[in-house]
């Protein structure tokens, strides 16, 4: 019987202040668990985070030549972890924010076939420290999530969660950006089990790395949880957009039926007559066009089971 592996990724950029105890906090021995391999994805850092991770006794560092950001970084993570034939994966951030110490508890509901995602909560848990505008980030952040996932988290923008292999190999990140909402969406989709579990929420020394700026983070989050949800929503999303541009069209059209009725007349109402036509119509295009992305979206879901069986099939090489 092969050994059960627990792999342990941290990304990280320019974390040279705080890598050695985010390796250090983390577990070597978990019942239920064989082998456990720490791996550094290096994001381009600039400072000495590559060798103070090694200083720290981490298995394994893979580093980019240039900062490719924290999506790239994460399935780079994903990749490698499957490579190693990893049976259950960890997400924590270099910060030092999370509590390594805390990964026995997070991976539990897999090892008890409970879940096959987890989320470490901070909202449930405790938190030392975190700035409002963060704060209120993390919040609306996570009820739009939930909005449109249709299930109801806590905390959908934590960095502390845990995957099963099934389902690392069912992910399938396409942001630049942020994974944190579009592994959660693809997870609900493909129907794998989510749990959160309460964690520690640390202060942080230094800024963040990803949010220096709290808008210009809600702006690239939200159109990632929007390009998500368009790409596996497809059919939900334009017919509600054509359904409300048809009924903004019959909003304005109708004053013109009423008119038109009385009077046998569309003249004084020319222009709301053409805008009326100009809206049901775009509506109506758009409505078509749910049918063709829904179309679409059959095929994408083809492509990643097609994509899903190629990465099985190369685990067992």
């Amino acid at each position: 019987m092969s050994p059960f592996r627990l792999a342990v990724m941290i990304p990280a950029y320019n974390e040279e202040k705080t890598i050695g105890k985010v390796i250090s906090e983390i577990p070597r021995e978990i019942t239920q668990i064989d082998e456990i391999i720490v791996i550094v994805i290096d994001d381009g850092s600039t400072d000495n985070t590559r060798k103070m991770a090694f200083e720290a006794g981490v298995d394994k560092v893979i580093s980019f030549k240039q900062n490719k950001g924290l999506a790239f970084t994460f399935k780079k993570g994903l990749d490698v972890a499957l490579e190693l034939n990893s049976d259950i994966i960890v997400n924590i951030d270099a910060d030092g924010q999370y509590d390594g110490k805390e990964i026995t508890a997070l991976i539990k509901p897999i090892l008890d076939n409970r879940a096959e995602i987890v989320l470490g909560s901070r909202f449930k848990g405790w938190i030392e420290y975190m700035p409002l505008q963060k704060r209120v980030g993390n919040s609306l952040a996570t009820k739009v999530t939930n909005l449109l996932s249709g299930l109801k988290f806590s905390d959908t923008q934590t960095g502390f969660r845990a995957f099963s292999k099934e389902a690392a190999l069912r992910i399938n990140v396409m942001s630049n950006y942020t994974y944190v909402q579009e592994t959660i969406i693809q997870a609900i989709d493909k129907r794998l089990k989510i749990v959160e579990v309460p964690v520690h929420f640390r202060r942080r020394k230094g800024k963040s790395r990803l949010i220096s700026n709290i808008f210009s983070y809600s702006k690239r989050a939200g159109l990632t949880i929007l390009k998500t949800y368009r790409d596996y929503k497809p059919l939900r999303t334009f017919l509600l957009i054509g359904g409300f541009v048809m009924l903004i069209g019959l909003v304005f059209g109708l004053r013109v039926l009423i008119h038109y009725l009385n009077t046998g007349l569309v003249t004084p109402y020319l222009p709301s007559a053409i805008l009326t036509a100009v809206l049901l119509i775009v509506g109506f295009q758009v409505v078509t066009l749910a049918l063709i992305a829904d179309m679409i979206g059959n095929n994408r879901k083809v492509q990643e089971e097609i994509l899903y069986l190629l990465k099985k099939k190369n685990l067992t090489k």
